[in-house]
C-alpha cells in the first residue's frame, strides 16, 4: 500500500475526484483520498512507480508527496542513482493560490532556485532526467577535487622539499579503494544535500522523466517509469547544466575515450595516459592521474590556460614538466585509432600512443531536445540560453540559470543565479554581477584569478599599472620551501584603484576571495597595502604585492607593516 500526502483539496469533491483519477493510472488496483486527513492509500501493481501516481496528482492541480520515502539500497549499501518517488508538492493548483513554477535539472542552479521559490510561497515541480545532483556533486567537482586531494597525498609521500630530514616512502596506490572512498563521500553528500532536502521540503514535487516544452507554459515530461504527464506552469526555469564537448578528430567517435566521467569513475590508473585539451578539467585531471602513476601526455592546441595571462600558463607548463608531465604546445590530433588495447594519436611529430585517452576540451550546453523554439527561448551558436542579468530569457516568463546559459560555468555562480532566477520568478528584482567572479583551478601550484587582467582591462580602454610578485618575497612560501608562482595586481593607472589580481600559488584559491572584496570595495592598492594580514600565510602576499607599487618589498624586514 502507497501513500501520499495530498494539499490543495478544498471540498470533498476534490478528494471524488483525485480517486477517480488515481483508479485510472494503470497499474492501479485501488485508491482512498480522504479530505479531511489530506492523503491518499494506493493498492498498486509493483512495476508501477509512484512518479506516475504524483505526476496523476499534478495533473488536476494539487501537489502530493510521499508519507515516507527510505531510500533504496543499490549493490555496495550505495543509494540508488535515481530513487524513486521524491515527490514533493507541486502546487500547480489554482485552488491552493500559489505561483506555480516548473524547474528542469536538480544541480546547482536547480536546486537553489527551487528552495528559494519555496521560500518565497512558491509551489515548484522539479524534473531531473537523471541522477540527483547534476554534475558537480556527482560526476564533476566532488569526485575531482576528492582523486586531486589523494593525488597531492601520494606525490607528498613520493617527494617533497623536506626530503632531506624525511626521507619518502612512495606509496602503493589501491585505486579500487580510493574510488570507493570517493564514490562513499559523492553518494553522502547526495542524499543529505539533495535527497534528503527535497523529501523535507513538502512544496517540491519531483518527477524523474525528460521535459520538453509544449508552448510557454506547458511542458510534456516522458517519465522514466514509461508514462507521460503535462506540467502546466506559470513560471519556468531551465537548469539542464551542459556536457562534455567531443571534437571532430577523425576516428575519434569509434574510440572508447574517456570524458571526465569515465575518468572519475575508472576503477585503474592506466600506465600511459593521453589527453587533449589544456583548460581547467585537461590540466587538473592530467596531474592528478600522473601524480597516481600514468605516465601523462598532454596536447594543447595552443598553451596551457591560454585565455589567462601568459605567464600563468608559463609557470604551470614548468611545472608540470618538472613532474615528468610531457607537455606539447601548439599540437593538435589528426586522427586518433583504437587497435590492440592502446590508442595510437597522429601527431605533427609523428605518434602517440596510450593506454587511456582523456577528451578534455570543454563543455557545451544540455539544451538539445528541450523543445525551446516552442516556447521561443533563443540559444547562441553553441547552444547556450542566451539570459539577461536577472536570468530571463527572450520568452516572457521563462528563465535560465547554470551551465546551459551563456554565463561563466562554476556552480557557485550556477546556484547564485539559480537564487536570483527564483526572486525574479516571484516578484523580486535580484541581479547577478559577475565582475568580481574570483575563479580557481586545482592543480599544484594553484590557479586564482580575479577582476581584469592587464590584457581584458586594456580591451576595455582602462590604462593600467601592474606589479609582479614572485614567491621568494613571501614568507609562507619561503618556510614551505615552495616558491614556484607569484602573485601579479593590476591597478588602474593614476587612481591606484586595484583591478584584479592572478595568482600562482599553493593555496592560491584560499587567498583569491580577500582580493574579490578589495576589488568589490574599489579599494587602491594603497587602501591594501595598510591592511592587518597575518603573518605567514599566503595571503600575505597580497599585501606584499600591494606594497611593490610604493616601495621595494626586498628591503622590507619579514613582517614590515
Amino acid at each position: 500500500m502507497t501513500q501520499l500526502n495530498i494539499t490543495g483539496m478544498t471540498c470533498e469533491s476534490c478528494a471524488i475526484h483525485l480517486k477517480k483519477a488515481l483508479e485510472q493510472v494503470p497499474g492501479v488496483r485501488s485508491a482512498e483520498v480522504s479530505y479531511a486527513q489530506g492523503s491518499a492509500r494506493i493498492a498498486r501493481d509493483a512495476g508501477l512507480s509512484p512518479d506516475a501516481l504524483i505526476a496523476a496528482v499534478t495533473q488536476l492541480g494539487y501537489h502530493a508527496q510521499l508519507a515516507h520515502t527510505p531510500p533504496r539500497q543499490a549493490q555496495g549499501g550505495l543509494p540508488d542513482r535515481v530513487r524513486e518517488g521524491v515527490g514533493r508538492g507541486d502546487k500547480t493548483a489554482a485552488g491552493a493560490g500559489g505561483l506555480r513554477i516548473a524547474v528542469i535539472g536538480s544541480g546547482g542552479a536547480a536546486m537553489a532556485a527551487a528552495l528559494k521559490a519555496t521560500r518565497e510561497g512558491a509551489h515548484v515541480t522539479l524534473i531531473e532526467r537523471g541522477t540527483l545532483g547534476g554534475t558537480c556533486v556527482n560526476v564533476g567537482c566532488v569526485p575531482s577535487k576528492i582523486l586531486i586531494r589523494a593525488a597531492h597525498i601520494a606525490h607528498l609521500r613520493r617527494q617533497s622539499p623536506f626530503d632531506a630530514g624525511l626521507p619518502p616512502t612512495p606509496p602503493t596506490i589501491l585505486r579500487e579503494r580510493l574510488l570507493k572512498q570517493q564514490d562513499g563521500r559523492v553518494a553522502e553528500l547526495r542524499q543529505a544535500k539533495y535527497e534528503n532536502v527535497l523529501a523535507g521540503t513538502p512544496r517540491i514535487t519531483v518527477l524523474h522523466g525528460e521535459a520538453r516544452f509544449n508552448d510557454g507554459h506547458r511542458l510534456t515530461v516522458r517519465l522514466n517509469a514509461g508514462s507521460e504527464c503535462t506540467v502546466s506552469f506559470d513560471r519556468c526555469l531551465i537548469a539542464t547544466g551542459a556536457s562534455a564537448v567531443v571534437p571532430g578528430i577523425a576516428g575519434l567517435k569509434d574510440a572508447p575515450f574517456w570524458t571526465s566521467t569515465e575518468a572519475l569513475a575508472s576503477e585503474t590508473i592506466p600506465s600511459r595516459l593521453a589527453v587533449i585539451g589544456s583548460s581547467v578539467v585537461a590540466v587538473e585531471l592530467a596531474q592528478a592521474f600522473a601524480r597516481l602513476g600514468s605516465q601523462v601526455t598532454i596536447l594543447a592546441r595552443s598553451t596551457l590556460l591560454c585565455r589567462e595571462d601568459p605567464a600563468i600558463g608559463e609557470v604551470l607548463t614548468a611545472a608540470f614538466r618538472a613532474e615528468g608531465i610531457e607537455v606539447l604546445e601548439h599540437t593538435e590530433a589528426s586522427r586518433v585509432m583504437h587497435r590492440d588495447g592502446q590508442f595510437v594519436l597522429g601527431i605533427p611529430l609523428g605518434e602517440r600512443r596510450a593506454e587511456r585517452l582523456l577528451i578534455a576540451t570543454g563543455r557545451t550546453p544540455n539544451t538539445r531536445g528541450l523543445g525551446l523554439e516552442a516556447a521561443g527561448v533563443t540559444v547562441s551558436a553553441q547552444g547556450a540560453i542566451q539570459v539577461d542579468a536577472g536570468m530571463r530569457t527572450r520568452a516572457q516568463g521563462i528563465y535560465a540559470a547554470g551551465d546551459c546559459t551563456d554565463q561563466p560555468q562554476f556552480v557557485y555562480v550556477a546556484a547564485a543565479a539559480g537564487t536570483r532566477a527564483a526572486i525574479n520568478m516571484t516578484g523580486g528584482h535580484a541581479a547577478l554581477e559577475l565582475t568580481t567572479l574570483p575563479r580557481v583551478i586545482f592543480t599544484d601550484p594553484q590557479v586564482a584569478t580575479v577582476g581584469y587582467s592587464e590584457q581584458q582591462a586594456h580591451h576595455q580602454g582602462i590604462e593600467t599599472d601592474s606589479r609582479t610578485l614572485t614567491l621568494d618575497n613571501v614568507p609562507r612560501a619561503l618556510v614551505n620551501f615552495d616558491t614556484r608562482g607569484f602573485i601579479k595586481m593590476v591597478a588602474e593607472a593614476g587612481t591606484g584603484r586595484l583591478l584584479g589580481v592572478q595568482a600562482v600559488a599553493q593555496d592560491a584559491g584560499e587567498l583569491i576571495q580577500a582580493a574579490a572584496l578589495a576589488i568589490h570595495h574599489r579599494m587602491t592598492v594603497t587602501d591594501l597595502s595598510n591592511q592587518l594580514f597575518p603573518y605567514l600565510t599566503m595571503a600575505e602576499g597580497l599585501k606584499l604585492a600591494a606594497q611593490t607599487f610604493s616601495e621595494d618589498v626586498k628591503q622590507l624586514s619579514c613582517c614590515a607593516g
